[in-house]
């Protein structure tokens, strides 16, 4: 880990934190495998030789490099060689890297336990890649690996969630649950046992337990929008249950239902504070905002019309993006589609809705996705042509760079060949989307 966070502040321009970050990682690896610190160490001596290479010092440079030549020669042969320590390592920082490399980080734990097939760490690895790759429900291609790794390490507790939750996905929940409770005892204040042991509980529907561990976990990653997003999610789910009752139950819970609402709202908000992209945030809670009777008095009797408009005086309408990862192009494309012929609410009960950035200030011209909430302001105030022709501009922007050249369609040639400048890139711009759990 220090190794792979001293390459983020190599990157960064922050080779002095790099350094620290090494120095971090050779003092870990001295009270864990001393035994092995000379093999465990030759990624962390590269890095050095990496990072006093870039400052200009040579000579401490030089120090690195001959001492990484100095153990290649004692295994193997000058600045080369091949051992599982490193194929391990490899893997790991693979691990790091996202979903496009957990293939390359199987192969690398595999090749490592080609050498010591019983090694508990190595085990792991291969079984944490195998559990990112096996995304089919019924296909236990995993399972025995991940039984594997827990009986070479059985005091691993995020093998053990991991576990639990291939065995949920089995149609096993009963098993999988006493995984968890085992893992959540033994390590009660563990972020990545606890972000997991909350996504069993979402879904298995005990909805309060998961909010309680999804923010245990926050406590730890303040910074971390995905488990906001989470918890807002779980929110939604809680609204859901009390509307499946029935509409004489969800109308004597009307109450509940909107302080539920809000919570929804307040972590989604929550979540894009800290990089979670608005449209995604808003996609799995956008039914808890969309025009509807609301709730019916009694049962029988609707609410009047001025009532039946208030929820969406303080939600924005997000409909058209349903379901995650779905391209924001499409939400435009729903939005541009979709003016609803909602009955006007009379002046008096009318409240302007006025997007807000995340500070809670003006949205600026040059925000993300700036057209996009643009017209959805337009739309919530009735304003239906000045929101066509927002979201005319977002589309224009998000087909810019198209070969066919359909972007010049929405977009004055001005506004084109500013490129990357315009507002309401999309998805041109790095913005962190809510993983899957």
């Amino acid at each position: 880990m220090y190794n792979f966070l001293a390459y983020i502040k190599h990157l960064s321009g922050h080779n002095e934190a790099a350094l620290q970050c090494l120095r971090q990682a050779e003092e870990l690896i001295q009270q864990k495998h001393s035994d092995q610190a000379e093999i465990r160490n030759l990624v962390t001596w590269g890095n050095y030789a990496w990072v006093y290479y870039h400052l200009g010092r040579f000579a401490d440079a030089q120090i690195y490099v001959d001492k990484v030549r100095q153990v290649c020669e004692k295994f193997s042969n000058p600045y080369s060689i091949e051992c599982s320590e490193l194929y391990c390592e490899e893997g790991w920082t693979r691990l790091k890297c996202g979903a496009n490399h957990n293939e390359r980080a199987k192969v690398c734990f595999e090749k490592a336990l080609e050498e010591k097939p019983n090694n508990p760490e190595f085990a792991s690895g291969l079984a944490i890649a195998m559990y990112c790759l096996d995304n089919k429900p019924q296909k236990p291609v995993s399972i025995n690996i991940l039984k594997q790794a827990l009986e070479l390490n059985h005091d691993n507790q995020y093998i053990k969630v991991l576990l639990a939750l291939k065995l949920q996905r089995m149609n096993e929940e009963a098993d999988g649950e006493q995984l968890v409770l085992e893992a959540l005892k033994n390590a009660p204040c563990q972020t990545d046992v606890l972000r997991n042991a909350a996504t069993f509980y979402q879904k298995k529907g005990d909805l309060d337990k998961a909010i309680e561990l999804f923010l245990r976990a926050s406590e730890s990653l303040p910074n971390n929008g995905y488990l906001y997003h989470q918890i807002a999610c779980c929110y939604r789910a809680k609204v859901k249950q009390i509307q499946n009752t029935g509409r004489c139950e969800a109308s004597r819970n009307r109450e509940k239902i909107e302080d539920l609402k809000k919570c929804a709202i307040d972590f989604v908000i929550k979540a894009i504070e800290k990089g979670v992209d608005p449209l995604y945030a808003y996609a799995d809670i956008t039914d808890l905002l969309e025009t509807e009777p609301y709730y019916q008095v009694a049962c029988s009797k609707e609410l009047p019309s001025t009532e039946r408009q208030q929820p969406h005086q303080h939600y924005p309408n997000f409909q058209g993006h349903q379901g995650k990862g779905k391209s924001e192009d499409t939400a435009t494309q729903h939005d541009l589609e979709d003016f609803p012929t909602r009955a006007k609410s009379t002046e008096e009960g009318k409240t302007k809705y006025s997007p807000q950035n995340m500070a809670g200030n003006q949205l600026p011209q040059n925000a993300l996705n700036s057209w996009y909430l643009q017209g959805l302001k337009h739309k919530l105030n009735g304003e239906l042509l000045q929101a066509a022709e927002c979201y005319e501009k977002e589309l224009g922007c998000l087909l810019r760079n198209s070969p066919t050249g359909i972007g010049s369609f929405f977009l004055l040639s001005s506004e084109l060949e500013e490129g990357g400048e315009a507002v309401g890139e999309g998805p041109c711009n790095p913005i962190l989307r809510a993983p899957e759990p």
